[in-house]
């Protein structure tokens, strides 16, 4: 999987000047252009080094995350087509990028909440190869407007009663982050960073459903905030990214809990040579198929 991470971190502009997109620099290594997906006089995205993020859309990630939005292709494909092109590669890891958006860019309003049912989110899911009974229980369908333009996604709710919002287009939070903690009064709980890898968690192994608690960080820098929650458990199960962020706050963790006489374990061996539980079901259920 180190292929894939290399892909993560091809510098955006080298991608977006492989496809021709006009891109101005603003700064250093900061580029403004205009996102190819939707028509506009002003450019409303903007790329540093192996990220980029459009505020039109509160949408945003990494090369990959870029070719599939660009093109409207799934991870596989998108990998793919990094592999076959002459982009040039940077190995420097991506700097961290401001996503913060204005009040006024940022105004949202939730419309409908209903269960899971439309096709399109439903093939979404199938395509990240998630077992669609589970979904239904966790997740649902959202229809909300961001600047006055309608969008719907799949929406999973955090425990102040925000939802995180993906589709094949969007990745973005309605409201607050926040982490999500499903209770069901075990005394071990598995530590997650974002939904898909709870269902994927789940889709791999569904006797865990029943005997593990579960907390989604739904970002990684909600773990600083979760130890009320953890303080309730005997047994605590790191299941964070493969990457350098997370193979750091997984050993503070260990050993902070540990200090605390409370069993913490790095079970990250769950989805060995993947970047997340996730991408190992994509890659999995592909290989298999």
């Amino acid at each position: 999987m180190k292929d894939i991470d290399k892909l993560r971190n091809i510098p955006i502009i080298s991608i977006l000047r492989k496809l021709n997109v006009e891109a101005v620099e603003k700064k250093k290594d900061q580029f403004w252009f205009k996102p190819q997906w939707r028509e506009e006089r002003t450019a409303s995205a903007k790329c540093e080094h192996g990220l980029f993020y459009d505020f039109g859309e509160g949408y945003g990630g990494n090369a990959v995350d870029y070719v599939m939005k660009h093109f409207a292709i799934d991870f596989i494909e998108a990998v793919k087509w990094l592999r076959n092109e002459d982009v040039i590669f940077s190995f420097d890891p991506p700097k961290k990028l401001d996503t913060k958006i204005s009040k006024k860019q940022n105004s949202y309003c939730i419309k409908t909440i209903q269960p899971l049912g439309n096709q399109i989110l439903l093939d979404y899911l199938k395509n990240r190869k998630l077992n669609i009974v589970v979904c239904k229980k966790y997740l649902v369908e959202v229809y909300y407007t961001v600047n006055e333009k309608n969008y719907f996604g799949v929406g999973f709710k955090n425990n102040k009663d925000y939802f995180e919002i993906r589709n094949k287009y969007a990745k973005l939070c309605l409201g607050s982050k926040w982490f999500t903690w499903i209770r069901k009064n075990n005394s071990s709980i598995i530590v997650l960073e974002s939904w898909s890898d709870f269902i994927s968690l789940l889709t791999l192994y569904p006797k865990y459903e029943l005997s593990k608690d579960f907390l989604i960080l739904n970002s990684l820098s909600m773990l600083s905030r979760t130890d009320e929650v953890l303080l309730n458990y005997s047994k605590i199960f790191f299941a964070l990214d493969n990457d350098a962020a997370g193979l750091k706050a997984t050993g503070n963790c260990i050993e902070k809990w540990n200090s605390k006489l409370v069993i913490s374990k790095d079970v990250r061996y769950l989805f060995q040579g993947s970047k997340d539980l996730n991408e190992y079901l994509i890659v999995k259920e592909t290989i298999q198929g």
